[in-house]
């Protein structure tokens, strides 16, 4: 089934929809853009879990920095790209978006820190029951299952991430950051950014491939001031190209133009 969720789509007339378009600044909350219709709506989170994931690993000591742990693959992980058959340290893991790094890291804190995590982050329905019935959660709740949270609650949960309000020290928080680097963008801004894929549910309630959505989170940094960013989109339809790359692609098409309207006076 996590193989069905998260391949790229084959070719197929696809109907993609705004769902969600937020852009906040992280000093006051203040709303600079919100567009679509599903920003207080629940959503997995999918791959952009990984977010929270390197702040437990980091704060707990599972991980070190950016090349620690290296994790070798065994042919027992889940790895449908041949990208993901290799060794993994958390630089390799944020940017392939490798799931069974995630899940070894998972398996490692143990149900009972985990759970205590998710509480500590207040992070969307804290909800890590898994799939109905099957008692995955340790290893499945973030990918198209129990946990899910709102485009909203990401852009919450991310300004307390860029200001220091979590539970979490603030060489965990820089560590975290130098995961999620990524471009630098006109006007002097720098952007960090995780995207993630799954499926929405189906008439019977399991995950429909043929109802892939994706998400692209992260901020913006220029000086002292940082805003943040949600995009998610849903499809009505596979395709060649995941929903989470073309919600990436086009939030950074569109960022410089909205930052550059925060920049004027």
């Amino acid at each position: 089934m996590l193989l069905a969720l998260l391949l790229p789509w084959p070719a197929a007339a696809s109907g993609s929809q705004l769902a969600c378009s937020l852009l906040v600044d992280a000093a006051d909350g203040a709303v600079l853009d919100r567009s679509g219709p599903d920003c207080d709506r629940p959503n997995s989170p999918a791959s952009t879990f990984k977010i929270p994931l390197a702040l437990m690993g980091l704060e707990s000591g599972q991980l070190q920095d950016s090349h620690a742990p290296a994790l070798p693959y065994k042919p027992e992980y889940p790895a449908w790209r041949d990208a993901w058959k290799t060794t993994t340290d958390p630089a390799y893991w944020m940017k392939e978006s490798v799931v069974w790094y995630s899940q070894e890291l998972t398996k490692r804190l143990g149900m009972d820190a985990f759970q205590a995590w998710v509480d500590r982050l207040d992070y969307g329905n804290r909800d890590l029951s898994g799939d109905p019935g099957q008692g995955n959660g340790l290893t499945r709740a973030w990918l198209s299952s129990s946990l899910r949270i709102s485009p909203a609650g990401q852009a919450a949960f991310l300004r307390r991430l860029v200001r220091g309000d979590l539970p979490v020290s603030a060489e965990t928080v820089r560590k975290t950051e130098a995961l999620l680097r990524r471009d630098d963008l006109p006007g002097g801004w720098t952007s960090f950014g995780k995207t993630g894929a799954g499926s929405l549910p189906g008439p019977d309630g399991k995950p429909d491939p043929n109802r892939p959505f994706g998400w692209y989170v992260g901020w913006a940094r220029k000086g002292d001031r940082t805003l943040v960013f949600v995009r998610l989109v849903k499809d009505d339809a596979r395709s060649d190209t995941p929903a989470s790359f073309r919600a990436r692609d086009a939030l950074l098409a569109e960022l410089p133009g909205l930052l550059g309207k925060a920049d004027a006076p």
